[in-house]
């Protein structure tokens, strides 16, 4: 039975690049992937289970590109690889209608859902296209089944220089989260970071999706879904999202840990920051963080 598992949320790739699925090209010379360099990390740092969460539509692709190698490539670790399906009509019974109208799945509290089944140990989740650092994965490999966690990072390393992100800004008191506000179009400045013409504290912390659950968390997960649908304002269009479902389960009175972290991120937010995310790959391989050969320094 697996000890740690990490979720990967890739049902949602390819979303804002007009249907390419630029997450899925090579970043380095030898066409390894950003979440490459997640699955490595986090094997490095003790997990031995990998469950992506993917759609159907994409499944083909996905396993061509990276599903197969990686399952080829942990076995011989030990490692255990599965993938969950995020599809728009998983709802529960009697709430069918919810799903009249709506293009897209439920977010990325519904894409854990999907995960029902497949996980039987603490866990952690991540996005399929950012890169955490090696730290992160430590820390949180270090912290589950110690309760509810996230990963928190530096603001000034979580920007993008083509455009503004979406971070949720932590609010925290001696090592714990009390609460998360979503700020929308952070963008760099001269002194740092600003919002909507707002000063941010740089060295502020933000959720990068990075979460850190005890298996129970699914059972959270399937009692706060109906009420979501039940209660949403916009059925079309309103996600059932991991930050928010940790805010309500903060004013609940659940304790969550901020776990922080000085890794630099970075991502493919902006089809124009993939020349960058290339280069940082390459300079990390240079210093010696990776091998080109990637895995080869696992087992």
């Amino acid at each position: 039975m697996a000890l740690k598992t990490l979720v990967i949320l890739a049902a949602g790739i390819g979303s804002r690049f007009g249907g390419g699925i630029k997450q899925l090209e090579g970043v380095d010379d030898k066409g390894h992937i950003i979440i490459d360099y997640s699955i490595h990390d986090a094997v490095a740092a003790g997990f031995d289970k990998i469950v992506f969460i993917i759609r159907r539509d994409i499944e083909q692709d996905f396993r061509a590109v990276i599903g197969d190698r990686i399952e080829e490539t942990l076995r011989p670790l030990g490692v255990e690889v599965a993938y969950a399906f995020q599809e728009l009509s998983d709802v529960p019974a009697g709430m069918e209608s919810k799903a009249e109208g709506r293009t897209k799945p439920w977010g990325t509290g519904h894409a854990v859902l999907a995960c029902d089944g497949l996980i039987t140990s603490p866990f952690a989740v991540i996005n399929a296209d950012d890169y955490y650092g090696r730290n992160g994965f430590k820390a949180a490999a270090a912290f589950l089944g110690n309760g509810y966690g996230l990963v928190g990072y530096r603001l000034k390393n979580t920007l993008s220089d083509n455009g503004g992100v979406t971070r949720g800004v932590c609010d925290t008191e001696d090592g714990a989260l009390t609460g998360i506000r979503e700020t929308k179009n952070i963008v760099k400045t001269a002194d740092g970071a600003a919002a909507e013409g707002e000063a941010l504290d740089p060295e502020s912390l933000v959720s990068m999706n990075f979460w850190c659950y005890p298996a129970a968390f699914l059972d959270e997960l399937k009692r706060g879904f109906p009420v979501f649908l039940a209660e949403a304002e916009d059925a079309a269009k309103d996600e059932y999202l991991l930050p928010i479902i940790a805010d309500g389960m903060l004013k609940a009175g659940t304790p969550f840990t901020v776990l922080p972290t000085d890794d630099k991120w970075f991502g493919v937010t902006y089809k124009e920051d993939k020349p960058a995310v290339v280069e940082s790959f390459r300079k990390l391989i240079a210093e010696g963080v990776y091998r080109e050969d990637l895995y080869s320094d696992l087992g």
